[in-house]
């Protein structure tokens, strides 16, 4: 299966900002990452967390603050960058040292051109692409894909099962999802060489969102990218399509971190996290934080305590 390069050119610029000091001007909620290894608490060290612009990413990166405060690393945490455009900037030029990341976005971030889709051979790809300064630690078993979702009237009125049944449909269709969705190798482009799908437009919309669910649900789109762990997925009856081309890869929770950020207690404490984490408990708390609007802080705090 062939994937486009369509987003090699803006891989080159964003790590020619990052090279340059430029990047995300995310908003700081301590003190930057500069400090990442230094001498902290039983030399515990200190560390700087980011993350995505999404509302699991967040709860994520505040499940790695509390682990390894707890571990006694000083946290800092900027949170809410932006999509991976601009927060792989951000960790190259020091900005942040680590944050959650998806092993299949990555990777194919880092390479459009890969094929593998199981959740070792994905690793494998994203291991032999990523940048020097750059590495990644132990994966999770939880994993949260993009996907396609339609409604449930739309999947029944037009027969939808997989997304390749789509084809005879699209140009009558409106497709929404983040806007790095239009660019990137698994989305528009992805779905046009993999599944021969041209939609009659594409509607750009925040990433994890409730305006994603609501553009589906009121017929504002007729297709969304959703994430898999989103729980307005079940709550509003959406049917997931098939992906029997694997256009999107394995998406397994794991640390991407600063190579001169890692000391033993921050290995540690980030991989008893991995262990911990599942898609059963990480679709779970999103629950808790996208349906009853609990902090994510405290979901986080809660796990924590309860699992490490």
């Amino acid at each position: 299966m062939r994937r486009t390069a369509v987003i090699t050119l803006a891989l080159s610029a964003t790590l020619g900002l990052a090279a340059c000091g430029g990047g995300s001007d995310p908003m700081d909620t301590g003190g930057g990452g500069d400090d990442a290894g230094s001498s902290g608490d039983a030399g515990a060290g200190s560390i700087t967390i980011g993350s995505a612009n999404f509302p699991e990413n967040e709860l994520l990166a505040e499940i790695y603050a509390a682990a390894l405060s707890d571990a006694g690393v000083e946290v800092d945490t900027q949170l809410n960058i932006g999509s991976r455009e601009a927060y792989i900037a951000g960790i190259q030029d020091g900005s942040i040292d680590a944050l959650p990341e998806y092993t299949g976005g990555l990777a194919t971030y880092l390479n459009p051109e890969i094929t593998a889709t199981s959740s070792e051979d994905v690793l494998q790809d994203l291991q032999e692409n990523l940048p020097d300064d750059l590495q990644v630690l132990e994966i999770s078993e939880a994993e949260d894909k993009d996907s396609l979702v339609v409604t449930s009237e739309t999947a029944e009125e037009l027969d939808l099962t997989s997304i390749g049944d789509l084809a005879d449909h699209a140009g009558d269709l409106t497709l929404g999802g983040p806007p790095e969705f239009e660019t990137r190798p698994n989305g528009v482009d992805g779905l046009q060489e993999v599944y021969g799908l041209e939609f009659a437009g594409f509607r750009s919309l925040a990433a994890g969102a409730n305006l994603t669910v609501q553009s589906l649900a009121n017929g504002q789109v007729d297709v969304a990218n959703i994430f898999t762990t989103n729980p307005a997925i079940e709550e509003n009856d959406f049917v997931v399509l098939e992906d029997p081309e694997s256009l999107f890869a394995a998406q397994n929770v794991v640390p991407l971190i600063r190579a001169d950020a890692v000391n033993p207690t921050i290995e540690e404490a980030l991989n008893e996290v991995s262990a911990a984490l599942n898609t059963e408990n990480l679709t779970s708390m999103m629950v808790q934080v996208q349906t009853e609007g609990q902090d994510p802080a405290e979901v986080a705090r809660e796990f924590v305590d309860e699992n490490l």
